[in-house]
């Protein structure tokens, strides 16, 4: 596994769990994460890390809307 060090200015009072969790989440919403890869970064089960996506406006259904209308349009 790698290793990423970030130099973050003691005056964010960043929490190093929750700052995990939130890369996690925007990383899947960005499509570079798939669900299982996005909660093993966030130290959580795919489980438990479907349950606090929301807490970062994050959606558990990463569809594009692109996709949905071309699906639509299919019926």
């Amino acid at each position: 596994m790698k290793h990423l060090t970030l130099n973050i200015p003691d005056s964010l009072n960043l929490n190093e769990r929750e700052t995990k969790r939130f890369l996690a989440a925007k990383m899947y919403e960005s499509g570079r994460l798939s669900l299982g890869q996005a909660a093993e970064l966030a130290g959580l089960s795919k489980v438990a890390f479907s349950e606090i996506l929301a807490d970062f406006n994050v959606s558990l259904i990463n569809y594009p809307p692109s996709d949905i209308i071309r699906d639509a349009a299919q019926f």
